[in-house]
């Protein structure tokens, strides 16, 4: 691909003349670094981090069976999402294979959607489903394909699936939510009232709506590097304004612009997945730790009857699982490395391997045989022709301290 067939963000520009090292990623041209990946990456879990993250998928659903046809066609269950409320969930093929990880939030203000006549909670009616950048052509389509439920045209999903268009930013630190703050009490961000939260109320995996020069801005306490964060969706031309805003806001708590490197180095030490590394169309969700949020008391989803089956032959013919490895020396451990037995025999393969910043030696993480998947087993990765020992750690590697 050449660089004119890249997608840009509306920052694209911005990134540019701040010196960044611009690299292809899931077909757009996007920001790796700044100065330091490291640096960067050490202001994110110190202080504070500035991403540029609109190359993700933002897809609304919305409509009369917006929540039944997300419970059809994704794996979780998102019919009893709270107004404003998140959820991790995946999306599976019909095999059970994983086509993407998402994150899906009832954009309905409280009181919003279908009411019941026995005065139960109003049904949601209006969704936004976030994306890799990578599956959301991938997500769109499969979740269209999805809108019929049989081959009797009059019996469809009353459902509209579009993609938002708009820009994301993420903020994310110990910092972050200080700086947003220091913008809603200079007014220049609004909280939609209508909300009935404030942003220090605002809880891991809720969102509230507002306003931004003029034009709305959806704020989610949500992010992808196991700090606390914020994730902001505005409209693309006020995309430029907005992380100008926050960048003068932020500066004076030691914010500062952060690349996809740092991106992804934050992401592993918290243990998350990445899509076509640990997450594939290969890989079930039970063996990766997150079974539990594949909802198999639901009647019926896509992927639901091939999932059950996998399960069952997984008892008698156990699948590779996903381990977190710590290594010795320096030397990190990248993807599709061979991870090895005390014999010296291929037992596994590396998925995401890096030196970490934070923690100061290698960690990786794995598939290997859950026979050696338990805390404290001694194993080795093959780093270029040289055995590294590692030994089998609890996931997430780094876990942030939580406020007293």
């Amino acid at each position: 691909m050449t660089v004119p067939d890249l997608a840009r963000t509306p920052l694209h520009d911005r990134h540019v003349a701040a010196g960044a090292t611009m690299v292809p990623f899931a077909g757009w041209s996007m920001p790796v670094k700044y100065t330091s990946d490291v640096a960067e990456h050490h202001a994110v879990r110190t202080a504070a981090g500035l991403f540029d993250i609109s190359h993700m998928g933002q897809i609304v659903v919305s409509g009369p069976d917006a929540a039944a046809f997300l419970d059809h066609a994704l794996a979780g269950r998102l019919g009893t999402l709270a107004p404003l409320q998140s959820r991790y969930t995946m999306m599976l093929t019909p095999g059970a294979g994983i086509v993407d990880d998402l994150i899906v939030t009832n954009t309905n203000l409280p009181g919003e959607g279908t009411l019941a006549p026995d005065d139960t909670a109003p049904t949601p009616t209006r969704f936004l489903v976030v994306a890799n950048a990578a599956n959301r052509t991938a997500v769109v389509r499969a979740l269209t394909e999805q809108l019929v439920r049989c081959e009797d045209p009059a019996d469809r999903y009353d459902v509209e699936v579009t993609e938002t268009g708009r820009a994301l930013l993420a903020v994310q630190g110990p910092a972050a939510a200080a700086i947003l703050a220091d913008l809603v009490d200079d007014g220049t961000l609004r909280l939609d009232p209508a909300a009935g939260v404030g942003l220090g109320d605002l809880r891991y995996y809720r969102t509230v709506p507002g306003w931004f020069a003029g034009g709305d801005v959806v704020i989610s306490r949500t992010g992808y590097t196991g700090e606390d964060g914020f994730e902001l969706a505005v409209d693309p031309a006020s995309a430029g304004e907005l992380w100008d805003a926050l960048l003068r806001a932020g500066e004076p708590r030691g914010l500062v612009r952060a690349g996809l490197a740092a991106r992804d180095t934050l992401r592993l030490e918290a243990g998350m997945p990445l899509y076509g590394h640990e997450l594939t169309t290969s890989t079930y969700p039970f063996q990766t730790g997150l079974g539990r949020v594949v909802a198999t008391s639901k009647p019926d989803f896509v992927g639901r009857d091939a999932y059950l089956l996998a399960e069952a032959e997984d008892d008698a013919h156990p699948a590779p699982v996903l381990i977190g490895l710590a290594l010795e020396g320096r030397r990190a451990a990248r993807a599709g490395y061979p991870v090895l037995d005390d014999a010296g025999a291929p037992v596994g393969t590396v998925t995401s391997g890096v030196l970490s910043p934070t923690l100061g030696h290698p960690i990786a993480m794995a598939y290997v045989p859950p026979s050696m998947s338990e805390v404290g087993t001694r194993l080795a990765v093959d780093v270029r022709g040289s055995s590294l020992p590692a030994v089998v750690v609890d996931l997430p590697f780094y876990r942030r301290a939580k406020e007293s």
